[in-house]
């Protein structure tokens, strides 16, 4: 079914410019579809065409504009066209031998809002955030079996409501793997599994902010790594040669996860402190037992809740980072980092700015990173490029 959405007129440049998301505040009549996936043509409110996509609600919108072109079909040449080129962008991934994980495609940087692809040494992995891309799954599937060899395919579905992951079986074809699958990436070996979760176990767009807290920043230092995940930060900071590192986070699970990632790399886990622990309750810990650290990373989720606390970074990260600031040595390192879409790098170094003068330290910005090149972004849709991170120097 195909439906005509009126583009208020404030809105019409906007989509003009290239704008990829179909918001409630820029459509008229959004009510006159509910279909997810259906195909939606924008026009001005002189019924002059403005772009051509679909209908599918997730958390950031209500569908994407995928073409220009009023006459554009949405088959398996199309979408066949767009991975095509998102893999050529990419080929000198594939030719590596020191990273084996990387982000094939990426939604609407690469052009189709929605879905993403990850590669993990063979294996693809769909991340799927609206029932609306969802609907055309076997043409977008089937154009990646046209263009590429694999293992096995797997997907992540994320679109029950804000985004969640729906449980179900994750195997979508090829030959069930064996998991964890080891990656590499810049020769650290990090343990995968697309079988389980929403998240396999590493982050792939914090590549370079691991290479360069290994190579530069971690060597002689005691590290420590807040909402650790499964304590990859850990394993970059202890293979560049920290000399301890301590991860904390609140999931049973990172420990046996974290465990497993230093002792695929050769890393004895019993000599680092891995803790099940609210990371707010640790802060308050440390101050108590006067521990502080060498390089302290902090890269909360952009929203968490425990069983005390409601974290959100636009609100909160500036208390955070005073924590953090609190338990830093003289000329120790802050990793700062988040991936809140919601604000910009700006607006995230007035943070930095505030939460220092507020804890009357000063402070020198040493380098900062956004996403890495796999994750292509578009400037017409700033809100895509969310990674934000810095390293600060807490000057002595």
């Amino acid at each position: 079914m195909e439906y005509r959405l009126t583009v208020k007129s404030k809105y019409a440049n906007k989509y003009k410019s290239g704008y990829p998301l179909i918001f409630k505040e820029a459509i008229v009549n959004l009510k006159d579809v509910n279909e997810e996936g259906s195909i939606v043509k924008l026009v001005d409110e002189r019924m002059q065409f403005l772009a051509k996509g679909y209908y599918g609600k997730q958390n950031k919108g209500y569908g994407w504009v995928l073409t220009r072109n009023e006459q554009e079909q949405f088959n398996q040449d199309f979408f066949k066209q767009k991975l095509q080129e998102a893999i050529k962008r990419r080929q000198h991934f594939y030719d590596q031998l020191d990273t084996t994980a990387f982000r094939v495609f990426n939604g609407e940087g690469d052009g189709i809002g929605g879905v993403t692809i990850e590669y993990f040494a063979g294996y693809y992995l769909f991340n799927w955030y609206s029932e609306g891309i969802y609907t055309f799954k076997e043409l977008i599937i089937g154009a990646l079996k046209e263009l590429v060899e694999f293992k096995a395919i797997y997907q992540k579905k994320r679109f029950d409501t804000k985004g969640q992951y729906i449980e179900e079986d994750d195997f979508v074809t090829g030959e069930r793997g064996e998991f964890p699958v080891i990656v590499k990436e810049n020769g650290v070996n990090y343990a995968v599994y697309l079988n389980e979760s929403a998240m396999v176990g590493v982050f792939l767009d914090q590549r370079d902010v691991r290479r360069t807290i290994r190579d530069r920043y971690a060597n002689g230092k005691t590290v420590l790594n807040t909402f650790s995940y499964t304590g990859a930060f850990s394993v970059a900071a202890a293979l560049g040669g920290a000399s301890k590192t301590t991860s904390v986070d609140l999931a049973n699970r990172s420990l046996p996860k974290t465990q497993e990632q230093f002792s695929i790399n050769g890393i004895d886990a019993e000599e680092q402190d891995i803790l099940v622990m609210d990371v707010f309750k640790y802060f308050k810990y440390a101050v108590k037992k006067n521990l502080k650290f060498d390089m302290v990373i902090l890269d909360p989720p952009s929203f968490a809740r425990s069983k005390k606390f409601v974290f959100s970074a636009e609100k909160d990260y500036k208390d955070l980072l005073k924590e953090a600031i609190a338990i830093t040595e003289k000329n120790g390192v802050i990793v700062a980092s988040t991936n809140a879409s919601n604000f910009d790098m700006n607006k995230f170094k007035g943070f930095i700015k505030t939460a220092f003068k507020e804890s009357n330290e000063q402070y020198s910005l040493m380098e900062e990173f956004s996403l890495p090149e796999d994750f292509r972004t578009i400037k017409a849709f700033p809100e895509g490029d969310y990674l934000k991170v810095c390293f600060i120097r807490k000057q002595s």
